[in-house]
């Protein structure tokens, strides 16, 4: 028994640095590719609309698709309607704090009512 919990617990042990090797490589390789090397302007102008579009992707996504990835116009209305509000407090108050934790709570009353 003893020895069937060690190897359980080295299993976890290199199950959890593989793990962080996993998630440390992606990241430190372009840091490591990048440092030496000048940067066109170009990439860097490009660079500016990722984080947008990547945001939106995961707003739409998450508006206009099931769990079973078929899109649905109006399959979610609380989310819809609480993007709306977000998109209104955002507009007025400039601030992504705000404008998340009022979408989060727009969504548990929503969906609590709808």
């Amino acid at each position: 028994m003893e020895q069937l919990l060690s190897n359980k617990i080295v299993y976890h042990i290199i199950v959890i640095i593989l793990a962080a090797l996993a998630a440390f490589i992606p990241r430190y390789l372009p840091v490591l590719f990048f440092s030496t090397r000048k940067i066109p302007e170009w990439f860097n102008e490009w660079m500016k609309y990722v984080p947008v579009s990547l945001f939106a992707t995961l707003v739409v996504k998450g508006i206009f698709l099931t769990g079973s990835y078929h899109f649905t116009l109006f399959g979610y209305p609380e989310r819809i309607i609480a993007a709306v509000i977000v998109i209104v407090i955002a507009y007025f108050t400039r601030s992504m704090s705000i404008s998340v934790v009022a979408g989060l709570v727009a969504v548990w009353l929503l969906s609590l009512a709808l």
